[in-house]
């Protein structure tokens, strides 16, 4: 216990799924905790069951003012940010890519790729000031191989980007003490891949991974945890795959 003792985090997409496994184990593990969300009603009741230690705001990732307003809030709140987590994500419509339309592969981008860079853009600034930090930006195996179950292109293209801005944001903030890394889950059971996958794909799915099944959200914020943490001192710029070895077949 105790791993995040003393961080300030902010985590995206931390009403349900993967983002509010992440937010209980960041709280249990001793960290003062600003879970974003544009369902405010789980989130704020998330943020009510976790105590002192959560704050809920609701939050779109892709506009630019609502992430000046959460840095603030977060610092007013409980001091400067030292953990982002951008977890928040959208899966976009099953589509091929001729029928993809442009305004849900700017939709699916806006979320999964520009939220990213928003939440490095406002939350860096705070952590130059605490002196150190830790960003950790949930991506996919769909942002390191064409794999069977993703939706689109736009989700492809966008967890694909994830990387990149991962790596460049790791590299020009080393030496001021602020470590970036992507975490790419593969079949995760979470209300998105239930709204995703049907029983014949989830079956699909689960028999192509060599561990024969799919994880729990809590065996994701184990790795988010420790790329928080101090004990990651060293990690920076680096892709954490967790699928099962899937993308080792």
């Amino acid at each position: 216990m105790g791993r995040v003792s003393g961080k300030v985090a902010v985590i995206t997409g931390a009403a349900q799924g993967m983002g509010q496994a992440h937010a209980r184990g960041f709280v249990a593990e001793g960290a003062k905790v600003v879970l974003t969300d544009v369902n405010a009603a789980a989130g704020a009741a998330l943020a009510q069951e976790l105590g002192a230690n959560a704050h809920f705001i609701a939050h779109d990732v892709a506009k630019e003012d609502q992430w000046r307003a959460v840095v603030a809030e977060t610092e007013r709140r409980y001091g400067r940010v030292t953990v982002l987590v951008n977890n928040a994500g959208i899966v976009g419509p099953i589509s091929p890519t001729t029928e993809l339309s442009e305004k849900d592969f700017n939709v699916v981008c806006a979320v999964n790729q520009t939220g990213v860079f928003l939440g490095m853009k406002h939350c860096i600034p705070s952590m130059l000031k605490a002196g150190s930090g830790s960003i950790v930006n949930i991506s996919s195996i769909s942002g390191i191989v064409a794999i069977y179950g993703t939706p689109n292109l736009a989700y492809a293209a966008s967890k694909f980007a994830v990387r990149g801005l991962t790596k460049f944001a790791a590299i020009e903030y080393a030496a001021k003490g602020i470590r970036v890394n992507s975490v790419h889950p593969g079949y995760i059971r979470t209300p998105m891949a239930d709204a995703t996958l049907d029983e014949e794909a989830m079956k699909i799915a689960c028999d192509s991974v060599p561990v024969k099944r799919m994880a729990d959200p809590d065996e994701v914020t184990e790795l988010v945890i420790f790329l928080a943490s101090d004990s990651s001192r060293f990690i920076t710029g680096s892709e954490h795959i967790i699928d099962g070895g899937l993308t080792s077949l």
